[in-house]
């Protein structure tokens, strides 16, 4: 629960970025959807450091396994808007929430079992 939590924290920090990028300012829509993307997990680090994992690693460990995990999903979440929006068609919000769907079980299993896990 609390990673859907913190889930929803950084997704909506993602989207918002998105759609003030794409909307506002008229970026194209896989980069502003990298740029909200990254700043999701910015966040989605933070809260899950603290409050999700509860993990006691030192910010130089976690946060260089985080950043590999974010950087593979990033990479995912850019190559499925790529291909929803650009090959597709699909609508770049609906794109997103379809994007968002398929990269939230690597980034979870890949946190919980590589980044924050305090084998003990």
């Amino acid at each position: 629960m609390r990673f859907a939590g913190v889930g929803v924290i950084g997704t909506v920090a993602h989207y918002l970025l998105l759609v003030m990028l794409v909307e506002m300012l008229g970026t194209n829509v896989v980069p502003a959807s990298t740029a909200g993307a990254t700043l999701g997990a910015l966040v989605n680090y933070a809260l899950n450091r603290r409050y999700t994992f509860r993990s006691k690693k030192r910010h130089g460990e976690a946060l260089a396994k985080f950043l590999v995990i974010a950087a593979l999903g990033l990479a995912l979440n850019s190559s499925f808007m790529l291909i929803f929006v650009e090959i597709l068609n699909i609508y770049y919000l609906l794109a997103q929430v379809l994007s968002t769907g398929l990269v939230l079980v690597w980034n979870f299993a890949g946190n919980r079992f590589w980044t924050f896990n305090d084998a003990r």
